[in-house]
């Protein structure tokens, strides 16, 4: 295909129809998110917010702010309380909005310091009833925020260095990077300062501010974030001439129609990894797919033209010169989370705990910080799986670092149910959710723990509480997709469809994909335990020595997946 065809479906005449891609000439607004972000850059609708929104309250706010332009800074009204999810596909926007909000606050690559994680805390404390979620996303989220109150949590965040910008929207979102940055025994290039330098020099810019849909990146050494389920990722490889640098990745993304990121098969320094991204993300957002909301990540792009399309058109078009062919990046023995105690580069360890799927609270977040500040020197980093990290302990310090996290409903040492199990944030507050996944998934890891007690292996359990998985369902041991389904009585209740023995290519002789769906693989969330019960015994039952879920799930009966 040439650098100008339009893909698309035939029009009349037989015509291609257009995709509303920039780069060829199509500007017009083909749907009404386009139109909204044309008629005024999103980025303007902070000034509304302080000078208007704050003191008119929420019956002041323009719909086409709140249910558009709000999302470039983090925020998401929330589900209005008692909808249930048979509801949720059925009533106008409005009929689902609460009078609050969801707000997300950037921290990319997960790092904090102590200041900042206080002024989180404060602000979960005194402005979102004690909620503040980890995320899969490396960042924290709030809930029940008031208008009135958003001018003064931006002033508290901005003063210690952090943001809401583009947390949300169709934006560079925030960027996920290692966790041990900088501390990693195992790392050769520490990222942060491309990661610090994207941050600054191209988020909240009115250029980069209007893509197709969201842009989602990864930029790491170690192989510990899902790099293969971002829109574009830097993996940390070696060339055999050139030393250190990054291996580039575009094309991922998960949701209804899941793809895995693709190698462009080409090294890049670290000193250019800001450039290269910026190609990137203007390929994107200058041929990206604007017709139709459901076609318009990168991935689908990607999937049309191809790496070797994509790499000639980045060169060509954004960067100006060739890159360097590189070789694909190495991957660990095996997985890693960094739960628990682990060596630092320096001879200090950092300690990972988990929430339970990562439901926090600004009262433990302060604690966090308490111990951070007492046993460490106060960096505290959140993982893209929902875990809290304290770096820089002295070895003499880490067992009563143990437990401190314990005391603060923080476990170092999880059950494998607990350290596998993560959640979006459901019902209870998502207007997309069809089931409540929060609260099912503290239920499921409490039975598990003592039903399954002696799990000697990894097995992930992701719960979704609708299709777009937020929570990475398809790429987990056990995926659980909310859905309503009919109970032994012919009612309609909440339930999931399951998903097995998906997987990302985090280690060495891993295969990323998709795994096994059976044709009407079903449960209510009240058999949910038993289910997930059942199939853990099977496999441990059956598997062979040192076999994965996932590789077991493969060539199980279908009747022990069931």
């Amino acid at each position: 295909m040439s650098v100008n065809t339009v893909r698309g479906r035939g029009a009349a005449g037989g015509r291609p129809r257009g995709e509303g891609q920039w780069a060829l000439g199509h500007r017009e607004p083909l749907n009404p998110n386009e139109r909204s972000k044309k008629d005024d850059n999103p980025l303007n609708v902070r000034a509304r917010i302080e000078n208007i929104y704050a003191h008119g309250g929420f019956d002041s706010i323009d719909p086409a702010d709140l249910r558009g332009r709000f999302r470039w800074y983090g925020l998401y009204t929330q589900r209005r309380p008692g909808i249930d999810g048979g509801r949720t596909a059925v009533l106008e926007p409005e009929e689902l909005d609460d009078r609050y909000f969801m707000l997300r606050i950037r921290s990319d690559g997960g790092q904090l310091s102590l200041e900042q994680l206080r002024v989180i805390a404060s602000i979960a404390q005194r402005f979102a009833r004690d909620t503040a979620d980890v995320t899969d996303r490396q960042n924290i989220q709030l809930h029940w925020i008031e208008i009135e109150n958003v001018p003064t949590i931006w002033r508290e965040l901005e003063a210690v260095g952090l943001s809401t910008t583009e947390a949300c929207g169709d934006t560079p979102r925030v960027i996920l990077g290692s966790p041990i940055a900088g501390v990693a025994e195992t790392e050769v290039l520490d990222p942060t300062e491309a990661i610090t330098e994207i941050n600054q020099r191209y988020v909240g810019d009115p250029e980069l501010s209007n893509l197709p849909r969201k842009f989602k990146t990864s930029i790491s050494w170690l192989a510990d974030t899902p790099y293969e389920a971002n829109d574009v990722s830097f993996v940390g490889v070696i060339h055999p001439e050139h030393g250190p640098g990054f291996d580039l990745w575009v094309g991922g993304g998960l949701s209804t129609n899941p793809m895995l990121a693709q190698r462009l098969g080409v090294w890049v320094p670290l000193h250019e990894v800001p450039d290269v991204w910026l190609g990137v993300l203007k390929v994107f957002r200058d041929y990206g797919y604007r017709r139709l909301r459901s076609r318009a990540r990168l991935k689908f792009l990607v999937a049309d033209w191809g790496v070797d399309q994509f790499r000639q058109i980045l060169e060509n078009e954004y960067l100006g010169r060739r890159l360097v062919d590189g070789p694909a990046p190495e991957l660990p023995e095996k997985p890693v989370d960094h739960v628990g105690v682990h060596k630092q580069w320096d001879g200090k360890y950092y300690v990972g705990a988990a929430p339970i799927a990562g439901r926090s609270s600004g009262t433990q977040l302060a604690a966090v910080a308490d111990l951070a500040e007492r046993h460490g020197s106060g960096r505290v980093r959140l993982t893209p799986y929902q875990k809290i990290l304290i770096l820089d302990v002295e070895q003499d310090q880490t067992e009563p670092l143990v437990r401190g996290l314990a005391a603060a409903g923080l476990e170092a040492r999880p059950s494998n149910w607990r350290r596998s199990t993560m959640a979006c944030t459901g019902i209870e507050f998502c207007k997309l959710a069809i089931v409540e996944t929060k609260a099912r998934a503290a239920e499921l890891i409490e039975y598990l723990e003592k039903r399954v007690a002696d799990l000697d292996a990894d097995i992930s359990i992701h719960l979704n509480g609708c299709p777009n998985a937020c929570a990475r369902t398809q790429v987990a041991d056990i995926g659980l997709k909310g859905m309503l389904v009919r109970d032994e009585h012919g009612d309609m209740v909440e339930g999931f469809q399951v998903h097995l023995g998906g997987g990302l290519g985090m280690a060495e002789g891993q295969t990323a994909g998709f795994g096994r769906k059976l044709r009407g693989l079903k449960t209510t969330a009240a058999d949910l335990p038993a289910y997930v019960e059942r199939v853990a015994n099977h496999y441990l039952a059956g598997r062979e020595s040192g076999e994965s879920f996932a590789r077991w799930v493969m060539r199980a009966p279908e009747e022990e997946l069931r």
